[in-house]
């Protein structure tokens, strides 16, 4: 049985509703869980596991997906969803959703100009749809939220990958399943390079690590506890482990940092109070680097940062730690180890790419992201999400000043438009701080506030994309919009 609106209000009354934790998340006690899922019953969510104790497991580095076939245009791949079992724990092991069988998802490493098949087989008990977030992409294989592969069924999604390099990812995005399928395993890193980026000094290689950050729930048993309002007991994870340690040498890291979680922000800093460098946003190279001593990135958002760790002497270790309304347990996410030695010829250029000029707006729209805590309805602009309504219509070609504001007094949300990049204009008419100075797909709104972003619709594609808000269970409760690219 799915996980529906009318459930989960059903549930909040049973259970006397939901509470605010001081990061203005919501909290409840039990939740519904979808068929695909292998969970423990609701009466036992009470009893959650301890949280790990911090730096006992190594870091992880998902397993890269080998073509199964390559042309001299196209790689194709092959990407099952199916269930599996993880040992998120030691020595527990955890019934999750997969890509491919692991947790999460194996990468995918793509170049620009370059197309990429990605064959999918539905395995599990509901209906999927593979959305790769950030790719400009035909409608047919953007995996929109009723756009599904059924179950037992194959589907191929094609990526031309006709866009800069970048820190993409990859999850489901079937509607009122989206949420608890990505919570329980189903998504990946997705990574375009290209020319430009390939003839920078930066670190490469080894070098070059991805740090997906997330949280979880456990029961006393291992199993998952999902709340579609949040859970109440945080298990930070990273790359799949809680809370491990990473083994450097003293040389300069790229860190791709991806916000994999479901509803939690995170704000990003070293333990030391160090500055490092910021190199990219969501869809790619900054224009110049950006040294800063944190990096704020809500649900969905990426950043690359460059790490010096050359600064500290063998034996040091150094914390990445959580500086966002850190809840017990939230604060610590990944200690840095200072092992050895190693030659870095790599540095960060003054100069890092040239940004496509910005347009001339034709029109300024505004949209308010709502959430009832009476009833659990998630809204843009008063409306739930209808697959049969057109929210927006706009031009192709076309510019437009997009006005976001978070009505919420205290519980924050963040904005995603499918298909198109955008720059930030201001927050609270403020200019943004440089790390969002670049091309975004996803912005972070906080309780209480406006945002505006340039957003320019003259990539190759037309037709019905979507834009709602990525504290994803917020999507699955309605607040999303269905936009209509049409040309003239």
């Amino acid at each position: 049985m799915r996980s529906t609106r009318r459930e989960l209000l059903k549930l909040m009354a049973a259970t006397g509703g939901g509470a605010l934790t001081a990061s203005g998340l919501l909290i409840s006690r039990a939740a519904p869980t979808s068929s695909a899922a292998t969970a423990a019953p609701a009466s036992s969510a009470m009893s959650l596991a301890p949280i790990v104790t911090p730096f006992q497991t190594a870091m992880p580095i998902p397993p890269v997906l080998r073509p199964v076939s390559v042309t001299s245009t196209t790689d194709t791949y092959v990407l099952p969803v199916k269930k599996a079992s993880a040992e998120i724990i030691p020595g527990v092991s955890t019934p999750v959703l997969t890509y491919g069988g692991t947790f999460p998802g194996p990468t995918i490493k793509a170049r620009s100009g370059r197309r990429t098949v990605v064959k999918q087989t539905n395995q599990i008990q509901d209906g999927t749809s593979l959305h790769l977030h950030g790719a400009v992409v035909d409608p047919s294989s953007d995996g929109g939220p009723m756009d599904l592969v059924l179950p037992g069924t194959t589907r191929n999604y094609t990526y031309p990958n006709q866009q800069v390099a970048a820190t993409l990812w990859y999850h489901d995005h079937a509607h009122h399943v989206e949420a608890e399928h990505v919570y329980r395993g189903m998504s990946g890193l997705y990574l375009i390079s290209d020319n430009n980026e390939d003839s920078l000094p930066l670190p490469r290689g080894s070098y070059d690590v991805p740090i997906v950050v997330r949280d979880i729930g456990l029961n006393e048993d291992g199993t998952l506890y999902f709340d579609h309002l949040f859970n109440s007991r945080p298990q930070i994870l990273v790359n799949g482990k809680p809370q491990p340690y990473f083994q450097v040498a003293a040389r300069k890291y790229r860190l791709r940092i991806l916000n994999g979680s479901n509803q939690r922000p995170f704000e990003f800093r070293l333990s030391t109070g160090d500055e490092f460098v910021q190199i990219t946003s969501d869809r790619g190279l900054l224009g110049a680097p950006y040294t800063t001593t944190s990096v704020p990135l809500s649900p969905a958002e990426r950043a690359d940062i460059v790490v010096d760790f050359s600064r500290y002497p063998v034996g040091t270790s150094v914390v990445l730690k959580n500086s966002y309304f850190p809840a017990p347990g939230t604060e610590d996410i990944l200690r840095f180890d200072v092992v050895r030695t190693a030659d870095d010829p790599s540095r960060v250029p003054a100069r890092l790419a040239d940004l496509p000029p910005t347009a001339t707006p034709t029109v300024t729209r505004s949209f308010a992201l709502q959430f009832d805590d009476q009833t659990g309805d998630g809204m843009i602009n008063g409306k739930m999400w209808d697959e049969n309504r057109v929210d927006t219509t706009v031009r192709w070609g076309d510019a437009e000043i997009w006005e976001i504001t978070n009505t919420h007094p205290f519980i924050p949300h963040n904005f995603h438009i499918h298909l198109v990049d955008f720059r930030v204009l201001d927050r609270n008419g403020k200019p943004p701080l440089p790390g969002e100075a670049g091309l975004k797909d996803t912005v972070r709104v906080e309780a209480g506030e406006t945002v505006r972003i340039l957003v320019s619709f003259k990539f190759p594609y037309s037709g019905r994309y979507y834009y709602h808000c990525h504290l994803i269970d917020h999507s699955s409760m309605g607040m999303m919009a269905n936009l209509d690219i049409v040309r003239a």
